[in-house]
C-alpha cells in the first residue's frame, strides 16, 4: 500500500468517527418500531393478546401450521415454525402456561413471507398459540407441546 493512500484513508476514516460522535450522521430510517411493553410484561394470555392486536377475538384458521415437537425435552430451548399463506402483517407466539405468554412476535409488514422460525422458552406442558394478522383480522392455530424439563425456572 502506499504511503499517500493509507494517509488518505485515515483521515477520511477519522473525519467519519467524529461526524459519528458529534451526531452529524444520523441513520434515514429508524429500523426498529416500538417495542410493546404492555403485550411482552403482561402476566395473563387474554391481557398479551389484547395488548398487541386490540382485541382478543381470533379465528381459527386451517391457514396457519405450527411445526413443533409434539414433546420438548428441554423447555429451556423449544423450536418451532409458523407458516400462513394469509397476507400476514404480524405473527406473535404465546405460551399459555408461561409466567409472560408472549414469548415472540414480528412485524411482518412491506411484504414479508408469512414465515417465521424461533425458538422459545417453555415453563411447562401448555398450548402454544400462533396468532396471525392479516387484513385487519386476528387468526389464529394451537398446538400443545409436552414439557419434559421446564425453562422458566421449572
Amino acid at each position: 500500500m502506499k504511503r499517500r493512500t493509507f494517509i488518505k484513508g485515515s483521515i477520511a476514516s477519522g473525519a467519519l468517527v467524529v461526524a459519528a460522535g458529534a451526531g452529524l450522521l444520523k441513520p434515514g430510517q429508524v429500523l426498529a418500531g416500538d417495542w410493546p411493553n404492555a403485550a411482552f410484561s403482561a402476566t395473563g394470555m387474554d391481557e398479551a393478546v389484547k395488548s398487541l392486536f386490540g382485541s382478543t377475538d381470533a379465528a381459527e384458521s386451517a391457514d396457519i401450521k405450527i411445526k413443533a415437537p409434539l414433546q420438548a425435552e428441554n423447555g429451556a430451548v423449544v423450536p418451532l415454525k409458523v407458516e400462513t399463506s394469509l397476507p400476514a402483517e404480524w405473527i406473535a407466539i404465546v405460551a399459555e402456561k408461561n409466567p409472560s405468554p408472549l414469548t415472540t412476535a414480528v412485524d411482518l409488514s412491506g411484504g414479508a413471507a408469512g414465515y417465521y422460525s424461533a425458538r422459545i422458552k417453555m415453563g411447562q406442558t401448555s398450548d402454544v398459540y400462533a396468532y396471525v394478522k392479516a387484513d385487519g383480522k386476528v387468526y389464529m392455530a394451537k398446538q400443545q407441546i409436552k414439557v419434559t424439563v421446564g425453562g422458566c425456572g421449572g
